[in-house]
C-alpha cells in the first residue's frame, strides 16, 4: 500500500526560520528542473501570469521530482475547480492569488477539502493517490495540502486579522507588484508607502502565528525581507535570471570586441 506523500514545504512552514524559495514562469520542465536541483527550498510553478495548463503543470511536477525543492503552485485565480484539478494531478502545495476577505480564504480551504469540509470533487483514481494506489488518500489527502494566500490590496490588508483566523490556512504571501499597483505606486514596489503596508503584513501575520513569504527577486531584497521578519522568500525567477545572464553575457563581449 502507498501512503500520501509526506509535504515538506508544508512542514518546513512552522519547523525552519527561513525557506528560499525560487520562481518558476518559463513553463519548461528543463528550467523547473534546473531550479529544482539548485540550493533552494522550494520552486514556484506559476499559472497565472506564465503560459502553463494542467497538462504542462504535470510534465513540470515531474520534472522537480528528485530535486531537493518542494513544488508549489500557483492557480490562475481563486477557483475551485482550477484548484480541483490541480490536486487530481498531484499539487499539495497551493499559493492562491488575490484573496481579500475571510471568505476568500474559507473558499480555498473548502476547495481542497472533501465533503463534509469542503467542496473537492472526488475521484479514486488519478495521479495524486498513485492512480488509486494510495488506499487511505480520501481519509488522509487534507493532512499534507498546504494553502497559502496572498496579500495584494489594500481590502486584503484592511481583512488581514479576519483572513489570518480562518481555520485551515497554513501561510500568507505578499505579492509587491500588485500591491504596489493598488497602492497607487505602480510599477514602483520600493516606495515608502508600499514597504511599510508590508512591514505591517508581516508583522500581523507573525502576531497572529502565521508564516508569511515574499517574492523578493534579488539576492539583496530577500536579506532585507528575512530582517524584516518573512520566513519564505522567492529570491528570483526563471525569466530575470536568464534574462540577466544573458544580457551580461553580450554586454561583456560586445564591449571586449570594441575595445
Amino acid at each position: 500500500m502507498h501512503d500520501v506523500p509526506e509535504n515538506s514545504f508544508k512542514r518546513n512552514l512552522s519547523l525552519k526560520d527561513f525557506q528560499l524559495g525560487l520562481w518558476s514562469s518559463m513553463a519548461s520542465p528543463v528550467a523547473a528542473e534546473i531550479l529544482a536541483f539548485a540550493d533552494a527550498d522550494w520552486v514556484l510553478l506559476d499559472c497565472e501570469h506564465a503560459p502553463n495548463d494542467l497538462t504542462n503543470v504535470v510534465h513540470l511536477l515531474r520534472a522537480v521530482t528528485g530535486g531537493q525543492a518542494s513544488p508549489v503552485v500557483r492557480p490562475p485565480w481563486n477557483d475551485a475547480i482550477w484548484i480541483k484539478r490541480l490536486l487530481d494531478v498531484g499539487v499539495q502545495s497551493f499559493l492562491v492569488p488575490f484573496v481579500e476577505t475571510a471568505e476568500d480564504c474559507e473558499a480555498v480551504v473548502k476547495a481542497v477539502r472533501y465533503p463534509p469540509h469542503g467542496v473537492r470533487g472526488v475521484s479514486v483514481a488519478h495521479r495524486a493517490n498513485h492512480y488509486g494506489r494510495i488506499k487511505n488518500y480520501l481519509a488522509s489527502a487534507q493532512d499534507e495540502i498546504c494553502v497559502v494566500v496572498q496579500i495584494e490590496s489594500q481590502k486584503s490588508i484592511d481583512n488581514l486579522d479576519n483572513i489570518l483566523g480562518v481555520e485551515g490556512l497554513d501561510g500568507i504571501f505578499v505579492g509587491p507588484s500588485d500591491l504596489a499597483a493598488n497602492l497607487g505606486h505602480l510599477g514602483n514596489p520600493q516606495h515608502p508607502d508600499v514597504q511599510r503596508a508590508i512591514a505591517d503584513i508581516c508583522s500581523r501575520a507573525r502576531d497572529k502565528g502565521i508564516p508569511a513569504g515574499i517574492l523578493a527577486g534579488n539576492a539583496d531584497s530577500t536579506v532585507s525581507y528575512r530582517e524584516m521578519g518573512f520566513t519564505f522568500i522567492a529570491a528570483g525567477a526563471d525569466i530575470g535570471l536568464l534574462r540577466q545572464g544573458v544580457d551580461a553575457l553580450c554586454d561583456a563581449v560586445r564591449s571586449g570586441v570594441r575595445s
